[in-house]
């Protein structure tokens, strides 16, 4: 099974104080059981790295990237990535969208990936499973 790590289930996880965290580790724990793979991209990591850094610390950042990095495949944004996803920003016309949600979905439906690790509505309103943060 396939799914597609979002930042707002990554950074509950990962932040012991965060008021998602107890959901996000227990389906997480859950996932793994399942023998789950994660994928999730480049951008992705880069708002998890900034949100840790900014609200957690560097530890933090270095940690993630030596203990949690390696449970994680990656799709690397190139210039066509992103230009996927920039068109679906524009075709969208929602501000409350972010650029790297846009590339997530393109990301989803080319790999044919129907759940998300993550919180964030904007994945549930485009028909996207969600596995993050939903207590049973």
């Amino acid at each position: 099974m396939l799914i597609f790590a979002d930042t707002s289930a990554l950074f509950a996880l990962l932040v012991r104080n965060d008021l998602g965290h107890a959901a996000a580790k227990a389906n997480f724990e859950d996932l793994m059981k399942q023998r789950a793979r994660l994928l999730t991209s480049s951008y992705v990591l880069l708002e998890t790295l900034t949100l840790l850094q900014r609200r957690v610390s560097l530890e933090a950042v270095f940690d993630f990237n030596h203990k949690f990095m390696p449970l994680l495949e990656v799709v690397w944004v190139d210039e066509t990535w992103h230009a996927r996803a920039l068109q679906r920003l524009q075709a969208e016309r929602s501000r409350s969208l972010s650029l790297t949600d846009c590339l997530s979905f393109e990301i989803m439906e080319a790999e044919e990936i129907d759940t998300a690790f993550s919180v964030d509505r904007h994945f549930s309103e485009r028909g996207f499973k969600m596995a993050a943060l939903q207590e049973d």
